[in-house]
């Protein structure tokens, strides 16, 4: 995790606790003392790919910097029922307000690194990898995305800012292909330097476009919506001039024929929204 990544979790931590606390956590408060101490083990409850290991020891270090974590597993490990993931030994005070945080971000986060694994050992043998997409949680996306680099995908551009996105709706407002890809780069050179610039094409048409104005301008090339006849047809067109992602509808049922064609990535928002929560539990070891 970089300095960034972990900023932002430090962030996402602080903003989820105050949400889940508020003025106290009452039940603990009148129930357990202060000064008592304790340790409770994560139990996995379901196979799948495990994930959010890191992000639930500073979740309780950030409470309390002294807690001791003691992991069995690390992330993208794959998990069993009956297994434990990790050990925390810390106040119970601190325990028990940062659980149900644990949990969810766990429980989630297994989720879609399971998702994405059954996806990439679809993609065994093909040159083709899969990307998520923005289509994410609000305020959440800094560890969805994080879920599915640890069960095997590619991480898309992880906002507005990072790259240069034209879509359908762009070009449209723009007055076309043309219009669009040259304020673009424009725009790059004058306001973004190096800042990379991928468009969306809804028809063979527009892939011939792009071909004939993009080079030099356009990094990714993407077909939304085509069939897996339509980006082999396209991908002859391209013929290597750009990076190519096919995208829309795309499934565990069709990934492979899209693999086929020889595409560089297929972005699935699947990944993400798609995505079941895992069951896993915190429980108290009593001495």
């Amino acid at each position: 995790m970089n300095q960034q990544f972990n900023q932002q979790l430090h962030e996402l931590i602080s903003a989820a606790l105050k949400e889940d606390i508020g003025d106290g956590d009452h039940s603990t408060l009148s129930a357990i003392p202060p000064q008592q101490q304790g340790k409770a083990v994560l139990k996995i409850k379901q196979d799948g790919i495990l994930a959010g290991m890191e992000v639930a020891e500073k979740i309780f270090k950030q409470v309390e910097p002294g807690a001791v974590f003691t992991p069995f597993k690390k992330d993208g490990d794959a998990m069993h029922t009956g297994e434990k993931a990790f050990e925390i030994a810390a106040s119970i005070h601190t325990i028990l307000s940062c659980e149900r945080l644990v949990l969810n971000c766990m429980q989630r986060m297994s989720g879609i690194a399971t998702l994405t694994h059954t996806y990439v050992e679809k993609l065994q043998g093909y040159h083709t990898r899969v990307l998520d997409t923005r289509k994410t949680t609000p305020n959440f996306r800094l560890l969805e995305k994080e879920a599915v680099r640890i069960g095997g995908g590619v991480n898309h551009r992880f906002a507005l800012y990072d790259m240069i996105m034209l879509k359908d709706n762009h070009i449209d407002y723009a007055g076309g292909l043309e219009a669009a890809i040259n304020r673009a780069w424009d725009y790059v050179q004058t306001q973004k330097p190096g800042m990379k610039i991928e468009v969306e094409t809804r028809s063979i048409e527009d892939v011939k476009e792009v071909c004939r104005i993009g080079k030099g301008k356009v990094f990714r090339l993407m077909v939304d919506n085509f069939t897996p006849a339509q980006v082999a047809e396209a991908m002859k067109i391209i013929d290597g001039a750009f990076e190519t992602e096919a995208s829309g509808g795309i499934n565990l049922q069709t990934i492979t024929s899209y693999a086929e064609t020889g595409v560089d990535y297929v972005s699935v928002g699947g990944l993400i929204h798609q995505a079941q929560s895992l069951d896993l539990s915190l429980k108290a070891v009593l001495v």
